[in-house]
């Protein structure tokens, strides 16, 4: 029997990822969109990112988003990140949109898509 987790994570939307941009890319992207050269936009980030580990592992969150330290139970640093509201909005305000995967189960409840799985997976209820 199927579990009420996996049928969610069967049927949850998803975005279906293109490429991830690699920091040339990015550097290229932002050098074509300010008035800093390719040296100094990657100086920047360099920057903003000794910023964010000089200040996470202070225990201080750092609010561009917000990047907060974590600590696992081997002592192991990691950093969690949460988007920027205003970033948020904008994404999606956007023009632009990823091609969803299970685009059929945006806007549906939980019990909606248990109820789609129980449907298209009689032998195997969710329990």
């Amino acid at each position: 029997m199927a579990s009420r987790i996996a049928v969610l994570n069967h049927y949850r939307p998803q975005i279906k990822y293109g490429p991830t941009v690699q920091r040339r890319e990015l550097v290229e992207y932002i050098a074509q969109h300010t008035t800093l050269d390719e040296g100094g936009t990657l100086q920047v980030l360099m920057e903003l990112r000794d910023a964010i580990v000089h200040n996470n592992s202070h225990g201080r969150g750092v609010r561009l988003g917000t990047y907060l330290p974590n600590i696992n139970y081997r002592g192991m640093l990691d950093v969690s990140q949460r988007l920027d509201r205003e970033l948020k909005r904008d994404l999606n305000a956007g023009e632009g949109r990823p091609t969803p995967n299970n685009r059929k189960s945006i806007g549906r409840t939980p019990d909606e898509i248990v109820a789609l799985w129980d449907r298209e997976h009689p032998n195997d209820p969710e329990r």
